[in-house]
């Protein structure tokens, strides 16, 4: 042991020696004025090193914990280091929704915004779309808000900033009414039903997954999560080739069921029923190291096949993969920008080599077709590629110039991604 802080799968050791947890914006503000380098790390639920520094490594946890409705804007400012699922009961309390939540409600919302994390949902856009304003303490010190209808570039490339225009203190976030869901589980879902029907698959409920291990010709299970209005029917024992589930199911085959959320039809407020994970339950054991790359949504049929034909060799490593849609945004950063794309989510065992392995086999088949990395997970992909997949990149690199010339909040991933300019 280090005594070092490590991320949430233990997979990362930060080089800093400690997490500061100011109580206040003014004490962060002086802590960010007094520092060389600074990064903010949200829940650490990244893969890679995007979060680290061998400087100030900070946690706005610990700000008064915001969570103000303003009724007739239909929004909601939230401080930085609130869960996903704290804020859901919030809204939900209320008669409020967010439009869609991730598959863990554990995670924090300014770290989930500032690398584009999403659910799943042929409508629904990553959680950064969410974003109306985003308020940050930048280098100087000072307290700066970017606001969406005032803002323009400099608002569409902080918000999904990958931790490098200042320490987000607070979101306001769009809100809509409170809605309930009702979430039912297919099993054994043949393949050629999802190559052929993908459209009619992933429209079929408000938020859909398919969860598979690429081997055999079917996969495991698709999740649909049906939101009460859309969708009032009852649902058929046989849809697609697959079996409607008669007992709770959990995303990984032999994990506890009661962790999942409730199934089986049971209608309930929209945050109970979007996540696959319930609040109240720590989502794993954190052995395990995640990959994801999103795809534009009309080569889905080309990418399953590629990934496919890797089943075998992914299979001693692969814990369970997961197929879901996301909408386009106009998020520079985002890997959905401009496009509706399929997202292609592993979570392997905690094994770095094999995993790098694998991954890079993968990377090999799903670059040719589109497939940008998701920025908070493992991947092998050099610098430039990935900006090669990106309009803007240079443009977020001539931004982050701009907004911090002395590179305060840069490290060794941005640095790498986005060098600061001779």
């Amino acid at each position: 042991m280090t005594g070092r802080p490590t991320n949430w799968a233990g997979n990362i050791v930060y080089r800093a020696d400690r997490v500061h947890r100011p109580r206040t914006v003014g004490e962060l503000q002086d802590l960010v004025s007094s520092s060389q380098q600074v990064r903010a790390l949200g829940s650490g639920h990244s893969f890679n090193r995007i979060a680290d520094t061998a400087g100030a490594l900070v946690s706005v946890a610990g700000l008064p914990p915001v969570m103000d409705i303003d009724a007739d804007r239909a929004t909601v400012t939230v401080g930085g280091g609130i869960r996903y699922g704290e804020l859901a009961q919030h809204l939900h309390a209320e008669g409020w929704a967010l439009p869609n939540l991730a598959s863990l409600p554990h995670i924090s919302v300014a770290g989930a915004c500032a690398t584009g994390t999403h659910g799943s949902g042929n409508a629904n856009g990553n959680l950064s779309t969410a974003v109306a304003a985003i308020e940050m303490v930048t280098a100087d010190g000072e307290l700066t808000i970017l606001r969406r209808d005032a803002d323009g570039g400099r608002f569409r490339a902080a918000v999904v900033g990958l931790g490098a225009f200042g320490i987000v203190t607070a979101l306001t976030l769009d809100i809509i009414p409170d809605f309930d869901v009702a979430q039912f589980v297919y099993d054994d879902l043949p393949g050629e039903q999802l190559k052929t029907h993908f459209e009619e698959i992933f429209s079929s409920a408000y938020s859909v997954s398919v969860f598979t291990r690429w081997t055999g010709s079917r996969h495991s299970m698709v999740w649909l999560k049906r939101r009460l209005g859309d969708h009032n029917a009852p649902a058929p024992e046989q849809w697609m080739g697959a079996k409607l589930a008669d007992q709770p199911r959990h995303p990984i085959p032999g994990e506890p069921t009661a962790y999942a959320t409730q199934q089986l039809g049971v209608p309930g407020p929209w945050h109970e029923r979007l996540p696959h994970v319930r609040l109240d339950f720590t989502p794993s054991s954190g052995e395990e190291i995640q990959s994801e790359y999103l795809l534009p949504r009309p080569v889905a049929a080309e990418a399953l096949d590629a990934v496919a034909g890797l089943g075998e060799r992914m299979a001693p490593i692969l814990l369970i993969s997961e197929i879901r849609t996301v909408a386009a945004d106009e998020l520079w950063m985002s890997m959905s920008y401009q496009r509706d794309t399929v997202a292609l989510h592993f979570t392997w065992i905690k094994d770095t080599a094999a995993v790098t392995s694998v991954a890079a086999a993968l990377e090999e088949r799903l670059l040719p077709l589109g497939a940008r990395p998701h920025w908070g997970k493992f991947f092998t992909v050099p610098a430039p590629a990935v900006n090669a997949l990106y309009e803007h990149s240079s443009g977020f690199r001539a931004q982050l110039g701009q907004v911090d010339p002395a590179g305060k909040f840069r490290n060794d991933f941005i640095n790498e991604y986005f060098p600061a300019a001779g």
